[in-house]
């Protein structure tokens, strides 16, 4: 897949600027991707809540779920979606808010140094090929413009915090399709995969 990178803004995604997003601290290189998974609500596909959720427009009323999330100021810097339409949020130069509490070999605070990728689908359930597909491609696009050296799911930097994608992602299908878009990362083989 060919692509240009405009100040951190990879062309063949569709651009949806989030708020929701700081500067990176200074001489920080970006050697990290986390995968993460994301429905709203969840289970429910398809929609424009996870856009509104990151442009802070979601309607909190329209959900009883989102109860439970309301007034979150969350991004990422991506969205892949179940089709495989690839949305970007944050400039990947910029600090995207995904990981939150985080840890990743001896390293506090992965927002810092971490591009975050959301898989739409629900937590431990099964990812569509176009996702993989476009999660490849991505990774491949990135390790072109940035030093990345691991992939880590949101459960591997946040463990017992968090559970996703969980176990129904595939994690060396991703690699794979990773290694064929000439991206040579150090992967996780699966969910729960303790830290190296």
């Amino acid at each position: 897949m060919s692509a240009a990178w405009q100040s951190g803004w990879w062309t063949p995604a569709r651009r949806i600027d989030s708020p929701n997003f700081g500067p990176r601290p200074a001489g920080t290189a970006i050697t990290l991707a986390v995968v993460h998974s994301i429905s709203l609500p969840p289970g429910q596909y398809g929609g424009d809540e996870i856009e509104r959720l990151f442009t802070n427009r979601l309607d909190w009323a329209a959900h009883p779920y989102f109860g439970l999330i309301r007034g979150a100021t969350v991004s990422a810097h991506f969205v892949i979606r179940r089709d495989g339409e690839l949305l970007q949020f944050v400039s990947c130069d910029d600090r995207a808010w995904h990981a939150g509490q985080s840890c990743w070999q001896g390293r506090d605070n992965c927002n810092d140094w971490s591009i975050g990728i959301e898989l739409e689908g629900l937590e431990g359930g099964p990812f569509e090929t176009p996702q993989y597909e476009m999660l490849g491609g991505l990774l491949g696009g990135l390790c072109k413009a940035y030093p990345l050296a691991d992939v880590a799911g949101h459960e591997h930097v946040a463990p017992g915090r968090k559970h996703d994608p969980g176990a129904g992602f595939d994690w060396q299908r991703g690699a794979r399709l990773a290694r064929r878009a000439g991206a040579v990362l150090r992967w996780p083989a699966g969910p729960g995969d303790p830290q190296p």
